[in-house]
């Protein structure tokens, strides 16, 4: 054997493995699925409160209207119809809304927010929630015939039909499906006036139908912005509804809410004995209005009852607004 060959500055001897499993890279490791959040609200009976939309059942609070602006005693003979009225609204909307989500399911997986509903998230099944909407509708339109209020059981049937209708192909008919909602918030202030014996003004159906008109237009225009070019896979006629469309639906029908509610304040206060509360209140009515608009604008208007209850400003002047009302109908 050579020097060389005992050098140490040859390069080592490197042993060649031969082993194939040794040599392959890792394997990485397959993702796990995504867990189904923990928590009450996603068992079987928290997704049955979710679907029903409790917070939604501040609509229902248009019972009270007619029989307030008709100032009707505050004895609980006079009031426990009305409340009789708004509970049997809180099942039926509730019965609609899980019969609308069976319906809806594959639609709402679609769309950003309405894919994590109870219903189409799968934390209900979708015949669990039509069964259980169903039973709903059957006990909260059946139930003021109990006390002898069939009108009022007579409106929730109408709302539950067309509700119905809606789901199954009035919401793919451009304009009939505006109309179709709005008639909801129309159906429970008559609704309201029916269960307490009082006649319900022109006006007031005037403020009532185009207020909601109003609300529906800003709905659609918030769900324009949200979907943008997905949307006519989730609700077909927002493909027909331009956002210059909405924009002058809104126009038009909040200026016919505020018109025809001045007329009404100026005849009320005619015949009140203090006139100056009816005319006060045009002005919170008409802030609250300027200020809804400003936020449908904001595209906040995707959900109603949220934008309510989530705007200080917008409650502060509903406040200030049924306080002036009210005043001026009990001080008459």
């Amino acid at each position: 054997m050579s020097d060389a060959d005992l050098s140490t500055d040859a390069p080592p001897v490197v042993e060649r493995v031969t082993d194939p499993v040794a040599v392959a890279p890792p394997t990485p490791a397959a993702p796990a699925a995504p867990a189904r959040p923990a928590g009450w609200k996603y068992t079987l009976p928290g997704g049955l409160l979710r679907a029903a939309r409790p917070r939604q059942w501040i609509k229902n609070v248009l019972v009270f209207a007619a029989p307030g602006a008709a100032g009707i005693s505050l004895t609980p003979a006079k009031l426990a119809p009305v409340f009789g009225a708004f509970a049997a609204w809180c099942l039926v909307s509730s019965g609609t809304y899980l019969v609308n989500d069976s319906l809806d399911a594959e639609a709402d997986r679609l769309h950003p927010r309405k894919r994590l509903r109870a219903v189409a998230s799968g934390v209900v099944a979708v015949g669990t929630a039509r069964a259980v909407g169903l039973g709903l509708l059957v006990v909260g339109a059946g139930a003021p015939i109990a006390w002898g209020a069939p009108g009022v059981s007579g409106f929730l049937v109408l709302y539950a039909a067309i509700t119905l209708s809606y789901s199954l192909w009035l919401k793919e008919m451009a304009i009939v499906d505006l109309a179709a909602v709005a008639s909801g918030f129309v159906l429970r202030a008559i609704s309201g006036g029916v269960a307490a014996h009082v006649v319900i003004s022109d006006w007031f159906l005037i403020v009532a139908s185009f207020g909601s008109l109003f609300m529906v237009a800003g709905k659609r225009h918030a769900e324009h912005l949200d979907l943008r070019e997905g949307r006519g896979a989730h609700r077909a006629t927002l493909e027909e509804y331009s956002l210059g469309f909405l924009n002058y639906v809104r126009a038009v029908s909040s200026g016919v809410t505020i018109t025809a509610y001045c007329l009404w304040a100026f005849e009320k206060a005619k015949l009140a004995g203090d006139p100056v509360l009816f005319q006060l209140s045009i002005i919170p009515f008409v802030m609250a209005i300027l200020r809804y608009a400003l936020l449908l604008d904001a595209g906040r208007g995707g959900a109603p009852e949220e934008v309510v209850l989530g705007d200080r400003a917008l409650q502060v002047l509903g406040l200030v607004w049924v306080a002036l009302f009210a005043a001026g109908v009990y001080a008459a």
